[in-house]
């Protein structure tokens, strides 16, 4: 038969009572620990899985989509409404965003180095056309531009990230150019427009 377990703390032999409780707090210690141990190694887990993700993401920038070819886009529109849109001139170092129909309108949009311009030739406009891209403003001014008098809007509240605008008619179109741009950049979009325009009045007037 073993013999009662001497405790050094009473200086005697456990009763029934404190053995249980002894082997009862030794068993709670145990799970805690495991508990903890089982923690940390889920957490080792899932830092080795993130770090395997994040290596094996392939590095390095998304190639740029290429620009829009404004002159193929705008033979392929012209066919579409049966008349010719408007190639702007638009200087070098703006990309070419987009070019094609949309809403109504051939829309080719720029982005300088700078904010972003849209140049627009809606068909067979309604009256409210320009106030309902531009919230209702209207012209501030006018221009002449290579020949051409447009309505100049400089928008004291810009609408939809629209700062500047510049419209014209051509014959039954309407031509308009704006975004978040400045009084320059906008000349510079409508430069070299004159001619294309002027043949626009003549065969849609």
């Amino acid at each position: 038969m073993a013999r009662p377990r001497i405790v050094a703390e009473l200086g005697r032999p456990e009763t029934a009572e404190e053995t249980a409780s002894r082997k009862a707090a030794a068993s709670q210690r145990y799970r805690s620990s495991k508990t903890f141990r089982n923690l940390i190694a889920a957490l080792i887990v899932c830092v080795a899985i993130v770090a395997v993700v994040i290596l094996g993401v392939p590095r390095g920038t998304p190639p740029d989509q290429p620009e829009a070819d404004v002159v193929a886009a705008a033979e392929e529109a012209s066919g579409a409404v049966g008349h010719a849109v408007i190639v702007p001139d638009a200087p070098e170092d703006w990309r070419t965003n987009s070019a094609r129909i949309e809403g109504g309108a051939w829309r080719v949009v720029y982005a300088p180095a700078s904010g972003f311009i849209r140049v627009s030739q809606a068909f067979d406009t309604a009256d409210d056309w320009i106030a309902r891209e531009l919230g209702g403003f209207a012209p501030t001014g006018s221009e002449t531009i290579d020949g051409i008098e447009w309505d100049v809007y400089d928008l004291a509240s810009p609408v939809d990230n629209i700062s500047y605008a510049l419209a014209t008619d051509a014959g039954s179109d309407t031509i308009l150019i704006y975004g978040d741009t400045t009084a320059e950049q906008a000349a510079e979009a409508a430069t070299g427009l004159g001619d294309q325009i002027r043949d626009l009045r003549e065969e849609l007037g």
